[in-house]
């Protein structure tokens, strides 16, 4: 059985709603981007600091409920958990719903999630923030450190963020 590598993000239109969207790479480094996936949601629940899966988790749930089969390996933009006890981010949610290995990576960070490691990439010295569930962080923070793309913001990234956008995945 093929291993699939996933990455999702969840982007906001002017007109409401939320549109989940998903691309699958090519090995655990998403090399190539093989395929994309857009799913959209009509009702979102509001912002709350640190309850952001309450916005975006039923998006990704759409998004990867079109699979065929569930991803070995999914990045979301976001931390997987908010604090080193272990307080459930969006990522941590995705991973006990669907038992999927998630990792995190957030641009910015957040004030109790200490225990992220920081990932600088390209030329850039601001770093990321990777959290993991599923995976030894570690082991995560050097796999987001070798994923395709020679900038900060990972290729994968880059391209679902494009797409839950409404925008083509490359330019």
């Amino acid at each position: 059985m093929a291993h699939l590598y996933a990455a999702a993000d969840v982007g906001y239109p002017p007109a409401g709603g939320a549109r989940g969207a998903l691309v699958l790479g090519e090995g655990p480094l998403f090399e190539r981007i093989t395929g994309t996936w857009v799913a959209m949601v009509d009702e979102v629940a509001p912002y709350e600091p640190g309850q952001f899966y309450k916005r975006e988790l039923p998006s990704v749930r759409a998004v990867l409920s079109g699979l065929d089969e569930l991803p070995d390996l999914l990045l979301v933009d976001g931390f997987v958990d908010l604090d080193p006890t272990g307080t459930a981010g969006m990522g941590r949610y995705v991973h006990n719903e669907f038992g999927l290995t998630v990792i995190g990576v957030a641009k910015t960070p957040f004030r109790t999630a200490t225990h992220a490691v920081e990932v600088c990439r390209g030329s850039s010295q601001r770093p990321l923030h990777v959290t993991a569930a599923g995976i030894a962080v570690d082991e995560a923070a050097a796999l987001v450190r070798h994923l395709a793309g020679p900038h900060r913001i990972p290729e994968a990234l880059r391209a679902v963020d494009r797409l839950s956008k409404g925008l083509p995945p490359a330019v």
